[in-house]
């Protein structure tokens, strides 16, 4: 298994600068070496990268007719939390800057998110999980608590 890899994750976008808007509010930062008038490099962490292409600019890169994420779900984007106040808060952050809710919260007590549609309607869940969980895995957690 490579010991490090960086993920780029690419998604298509009506207005560029409303995106940028909204994430920003959401706390994401932009590597500007990387974002021009067509696209914006949106940095998750030191090896995790959204690419927010307009979607003139994202059809460069496909052959296949690009989703309508209002519409269609063509992924599920999810992001960690530090704790359960963090999704909340993160989750809160979006609906009030433009995003949808996307469901009920999901609580399965070792582990907690939230969903939303961001305003182009791609599907974003924000998640914590009990870091005893995440060592041991969910089962054998479960099955130490029970």
């Amino acid at each position: 298994m490579p010991t490090s890899r960086l993920i780029f994750i690419n998604v298509p976008v009506a207005d560029l600068h409303a995106s940028m808007a909204f994430f920003g509010k959401l706390g994401f930062a932009f590597d500007e070496k990387f974002t021009d008038e067509s696209c914006a490099c949106m940095v998750v962490s030191e090896q995790a990268y959204v690419m927010l292409l307009r979607r003139e600019r994202f059809s460069d890169f496909t052959t296949k007719t690009v989703a309508d994420a209002s519409t269609t779900t063509e992924a599920i984007l999810c992001v960690s939390a530090e704790s359960r106040e963090d999704v909340d808060r993160f989750a809160d952050t979006a609906l009030t800057s433009g995003g949808t809710g996307a469901g009920d919260p999901m609580d399965h007590g070792f582990m907690y998110g939230r969903s939303f549609h961001d305003p182009d309607g791609h599907l974003w869940e924000v998640m914590w999980m009990d870091p005893a969980a995440v060592e041991s895995g969910p089962n054998e957690y479960a099955a130490q608590q029970g």
